[in-house]
């Protein structure tokens, strides 16, 4: 990966002007101190005073629990401070130290680490960031927590299954210790009192906020109808447009090779409702705002590409013409290119997000890429998105904090020592510009509208993504007897046809025996690309950019 040198000095910069300014700036080493058997790092040579109030609380305010870490004697490099870094133990178990949810609330910067499974190892825990990038662990925990949401009623935040009021006041759910708490969104009927929490395994919790007790509304691994032996990996949730809508982003081999299928997107309208599943495939972020035409996104892959869902709660479905707000709009599908198969796998994924990190514009990330992806939904399209780069890095969640852009990590995990040579686990922070990340990787990725699938005479493809991608070739295989002819057909506005006037252009007609490819030509390029074919057959499309 690039990045910006000025990105680099800009970080410095600032902590120079922040040490003049709190004439606090001198070359000495930081002193440690033990208070009340933990140890800190003081900023200068007062004493640190004694903490008595507990570690982890369900009511009052958290303790420091644990190193306190001030910026000031630190150095960094290109965006990281090594001394933001963050551990699961040394000693049996060993298992995950991924960041899971960053959150801004109260002037600090909140984030809670994971292990892989509960009681999957010790270290893990809550922790906030203050304005002199003062690290300070609040509490720690034994389990899985990646969820993050202001519960606006009430003014709070809620991070793993803790509760934040604005006056600092850290409360538990006591209940969802040991829950692989995945996702936390607002309840349909009681949203003044009442959360929903998705757990990764499946089960579906209705919390209330002020007596802080759960109560276990669905297993959806029954409702959805996941195989049984297929691991259920429930990642996102969201509630908008009159529904709840879920994710989970199982995919293994027998999702490549054709044989079961345990991903799921899916929705529910509320009590005396049935679920109602909408891709039989992995889906890892599902998220959307109340205004500039409320739209969803949900994004996931298969063995095709990456998928990218998107529902426009102001549009009306013209196939049912229904009248009914609950069942306006109309779920829609586009495909991007993958930029690495180090993803594929569940658990490679982790959490890629969309996120707000400048206002009223989306970071996206999907499978080793960053995209710019705008909320609106206008005409029913979705046109405002573009690649910014490719990457390697693990990012579970990403947030912006005093200006910068911040990246969550999970850079080693050893897994139950599966990889001997990992050593112990961690996870850092990048600090930086959201513009930085244009000087990461060149966009490249590949990616089908169609596999080794059945294709229906005259019955266009899903829109393929091509903006923003220098070189571009496109290769066709028909998997049959007789030859067919495909057209190439090109969105230039990115309405995708859905604008009156704007209709899909013919591009290209090629005849196809066994194997022909097409290289777009230099400086070509659309924003959306699709395929549609003459004949009933079964044929692969497959898009390759670099």
């Amino acid at each position: 990966m690039g990045y910006h040198k000025e990105g680099s000095l800009a970080l410095a910069l600032i902590l120079q002007l922040s040490l003049i300014i709190d004439g606090r700036h001198n070359t000495g080493k930081p002193e440690y101190k033990t208070v009340a058997g933990r140890t800190r790092v003081s900023a200068d040579s007062k004493p640190v005073e004694k903490d008595n109030s507990s570690a982890c609380c369900s009511r009052g305010r958290v303790a420091n629990y644990g190193p306190t870490v001030n910026i000031q004697h630190i150095s960094q490099s290109q965006g990281i401070f090594p001394q933001l870094a963050v551990f699961a133990d040394s000693a049996h178990k060993r298992s995950e130290c991924g960041i899971g949810a960053l959150m801004p609330w109260l002037e600090k910067l909140y984030m809670v680490t994971y292990l892989s499974v509960p009681d999957g190892g010790n270290g893990t825990g809550l922790y906030s960031i203050d304005k002199n990038m003062q690290l300070t662990k609040l509490a720690s925990h034994q389990s899985t927590f990646a969820n993050r949401l202001i519960h606006k009623e009430t003014s709070q935040i809620i991070i793993g299954p803790w509760i934040i009021d604005s006056k600092e006041t850290i409360r538990t759910f006591s209940q969802l210790l040991h829950v692989r708490i995945t996702a936390t969104a607002e309840h349909m009927e009681a949203p003044e009192i009442q959360v929903y929490m998705l757990d990764m395994d499946g089960p579906l919790w209705e919390c209330d906020v002020i007596r802080l007790n759960c109560s276990q509304l669905y297993n959806l691994v029954d409702e959805l109808k996941i195989p049984f032996n297929q691991q259920p990996h429930f990642k996102a949730a969201h509630t908008m447009n009159g529904r709840l809508v879920v994710a989970s982003n199982t995919f293994d081999e027998n999702d490549l090779i054709g044989e079961q299928h345990g991903g799921r997107l899916a929705e529910w309208q509320g009590t005396g409702k049935d679920w109602t599943i909408l891709e039989n495939t992995a889906f890892v972020e599902v998220t959307g705002r109340r205004n500039l035409g409320q739209v969803i996104y949900a994004v996931g892959w298969d063995h095709r590409s990456v998928i990218l869902k998107v529902f426009d709660g102001q549009t009306s479905d013209s196939q049912s013409d229904s009248k009914d707000p609950l069942n306006r709009g109309l779920w829609k599908t586009y495909r991007l290119p993958k930029a690495s198969h180090a993803y594929d796998h569940l658990w490679q994924t982790e959490w890629t997000r969309i996120r707000e990190v400048e206002t009223e514009r989306y970071l996206m990330d999907a499978h080793g890429m960053f995209y710019e992806l705008s909320p609106l939904g206008w005409a029913g399209s979705t046109w405002g998105i573009r690649p910014i780069s490719q990457h390697l890095r693990i990012v579970p969640d990403f947030t912006s904090y005093r200006g910068f852009l911040v990246l969550g990590g999970n850079q080693v995990s050893s897994i139950f020592d599966s990889n001997v040579v990992t050593g112990q686990s961690q996870s850092g922070l990048w600090f930086g510009k959201t513009d930085d990340l244009w000087a990461f990787g060149k966009p490249q990725g590949w990616g089908a509208v169609w596999r080794r699938d059945r294709v229906t005479k005259g019955k266009p493809s899903d829109p393929f993504l091509m903006t923003g991608f220098d070189k571009k070739v496109v290769h066709f295989i028909v998997h049959s007897d007789k030859a067919v002819h495909f057209t190439i057909e090109v969105d230039v506005t990115g309405t995708s046809g859905q604008l009156s006037g704007e209709d899909w252009q013919v591009m290209r007609r090629l005849t196809v025996d066994t194997y022909e490819y097409y290289s777009f030509r230099d400086g070509f390029t659309a924003h959306w690309v699709r395929v549609v074919a003459n004949a009933d057959c079964m044929a692969t499309v497959y898009f390759m950019y670099t």
